[in-house]
């Protein structure tokens, strides 16, 4: 399949008002989309606990410049964003000094899920109870940065490791490499559907304890009955006792088939689909620079994106607290918060970025 990367279009001139004034609207439809019903009421609660996000000091003059004269030179500039461009809304990551492993915590893996009953019960009934904490995170000022230098033609292809759908509701379209979980598939079939209609079948097969759950005060000690002894972790997923979901948890099958069914990400001990995968390597090889925003990129279907781009002569550079897999041949690496630079961006010099 040929990958189409869109040419960057005739730049013009705008004041640094009006930029701001569009990044700030975007800002607030962003906000006003996804604070909706019980969104509410969780939203800030959720927001509250920024340990999820690495300490860093504030980006330099110097690294602000750099990175304007990265973006600046670039006529063909793909992004790839990883989780720490989330952390700063609040949900957590893995890797980081504050990330899920720091506490002990083990993702379940593809085949985990697909072998055992027990652990699909277990991985379910957790993610339904963190999904409605999950989805009141908001977009961050990273997003909608990218969001505003996609617009204006300065990016050309965005790939994102997330599974969260931030960058969609900042205005942006990515290619989500790992797929989302906001869409539910049948492992037999193929069938997808949107996860909010999965919410509900789980909630009319377990009544008593979808109720519960939606009363929840999240607020509670972490460990008590108050609180289910829940504890957020990344992808939606939220630390349960198994006391909670062992004997009476009912999953929802696959009405066309009665298919086991799986949120439609790739899990650890997976691979990619091979036509996302392609489509990514493909933007990685005939794109002139490449960008890495909040990856550790640790994983190997992040890593070979950047390899490639490097070996087939494009520019690279990172921006990630801390380090990195590709930190040896990568000759640009900012240690800033994404939320704290990108935005900065539109400060520099002038990327010739419309008003929208």
């Amino acid at each position: 399949m040929a990958m189409v990367l869109r040419p960057p279009s005739r730049p013009f001139m705008t004041s640094f008002r009006s930029v701001r004034e569009a990044l700030d609207s975007a800002m607030t439809d962003a906000v006003q989309t996804s604070s909706k019903g019980n969104r509410e009421k969780v939203g800030l609660n959720f927001l509250k606990d920024k340990k999820v996000v690495p300490d860093s000091d504030p980006p330099s003059i110097k690294d602000i410049n750099l990175l304007y004269q990265f973006f600046d030179q670039s006529s063909t500039l793909v992004v790839l964003t990883g989780a720490g461009i989330s952390t700063e809304c609040g949900i957590p990551d893995y890797r980081s000094p504050n990330g899920a492993y720091s506490s002990g915590f083990k993702p379940i893996t593809h085949q985990e899920f697909t072998r055992s009953a027990r652990a699909r019960r277990r991985y379910w009934a957790r993610s339904y109870a963190g999904w409605r904490r999950f989805t009141a995170a908001q977009p961050g000022s990273a997003h909608i940065a990218l969001a505003s230098l996609e617009k204006a033609s300065r990016i050309n292809f965005m790939i994102t490791q997330n599974v969260d759908r931030l960058h969609h509701r900042a205005g942006s379209s990515p290619l989500e490499l790992h797929g989302t979980v906001y869409s539910v598939v049948c492992l037999d079939c193929g069938f997808s559907f949107c996860r909010e209609l999965f919410q509900e079948q789980v909630k009319d097969l377990n009544p008593k304890w979808a109720e519960a759950i939606e009363s929840l005060d999240y607020e509670g000690p972490p460990g008590s009955d108050k609180s289910f002894g829940m504890k957020q972790r990344p992808d939606g997923d939220i630390e349960i006792d198994e006391k909670y979901w062992e004997e009476n948890f009912q999953i929802p099958t696959c009405h066309k088939c009665n298919g086991v069914l799986k949120p439609d990400v790739t899990f650890f001990g997976d691979n990619v689909p091979k036509d996302r995968a392609d489509k990514a390597m493909e933007a990685a090889r005939r794109c002139d620079a490449f960008l890495v925003c909040g990856s550790s990129l640790m994983t190997m279907s992040a890593f070979r994106l950047v390899r490639a781009a490097y070996e087939a002569g494009a520019a690279t550079a990172i921006v990630n607290i801390g380090l990195t897999r590709a930190d040896e041949f990568v000759p640009l690496k900012i240690s800033a918060r994404c939320g704290e630079i990108l935005p900065r961006l539109l400060d520099a010099g002038s990327l010739s970025i419309p008003a929208v």
